[in-house]
């Protein structure tokens, strides 16, 4: 059978991991089994405990939880899932609530199809739910979408989304080097060099946090965005090794 990898980069998120963790392994996937791989960044409140508590409290769920030595962010995080996880797709997903596993399947239907190798799922495409909060927030995701586009010959309407599936073969094949929030313009770099990659959209529901309820990516991770998109793109350029 068939097995679906879930990365669950998690740093203080004491309040959800717990909710995210039942959305995740109860979202029904036929004919797919599901890893949920759960990397906490060194939280310093009870997220790391509670994810264990509800990894043991759960044996009929494949279910691991790792920690890292200390706080390295959200790429380092994703990049120990990455060599750690044994499935045939991989997915990130992060430890809030901003969105639904239940559209695993919409993002596994082209692959399973075979029609795709990558699939993102996009925020700003399709008639799925989207909480109204932040509009300089929603033009900076798309400017970073349009530059990334720019420079990558692709035309994804959501680059900075987090839900990115893949082939695991190809994911674990990137060498990828950001540490932070600049996986996601890094991956979209890289795979766009793929020859003969293969990337769909799909649209996603998205119920977007605020600051006070623990949003955590600022202004700054911005720059760095535009940074990534340039210094992958023009300057680091290393081939794609099967």
């Amino acid at each position: 059978m068939k097995r679906l990898t879930v990365l669950i980069p998690a740093f203080n998120e004491e309040n959800t991991i717990r909710d995210i963790l039942s959305a995740v392994t109860e979202a029904e996937l036929p004919e797919i089994e599901k890893e949920v791989l759960i990397i906490d960044d060194a939280s310093t409140d009870r997220t790391f405990e509670l994810a264990e508590v509800f990894a043991e409290s759960n044996p009929q769920y494949r279910i691991r939880v790792v920690r890292q030595p200390h706080n390295m962010g959200k790429g380092a995080a994703i990049h120990r899932g990455i060599k750690e996880a044994s499935g045939d797709f991989i997915v990130v997903q992060d430890a809030d609530l901003e969105y639904d596993p239940r559209e695993y399947k919409d993002l596994l239907r082209p692959i399973l199809e075979g029609y795709a190798d990558v699939v993102y799922g996009s925020r700003f495409m399709g008639a799925n739910p989207h909480r109204i909060l932040f509009f300089w927030h929603t033009i900076g995701n798309k400017f970073l979408t349009f530059l990334s586009n720019m420079f990558t010959n692709l035309n994804l309407t959501d680059m900075e989304t987090c839900y990115k599936m893949f082939r695991a073969e190809i994911l674990k094949n990137l060498d990828l080097r950001e540490k932070r929030f600049g996986f996601e313009p890094e991956v979209t770099a890289r795979i766009a060099r793929i020859k003969g990659i293969r990337i769909y959209e799909v649209g996603i529901s998205y119920y977007g946090r605020t600051y006070e309820e623990g949003k955590k990516i600022k202004w700054k991770d911005g720059f760095r965005a535009i940074w990534c998109i340039l210094k992958y793109n023009l300057f680091i350029r290393n081939p794609y090794k099967p």
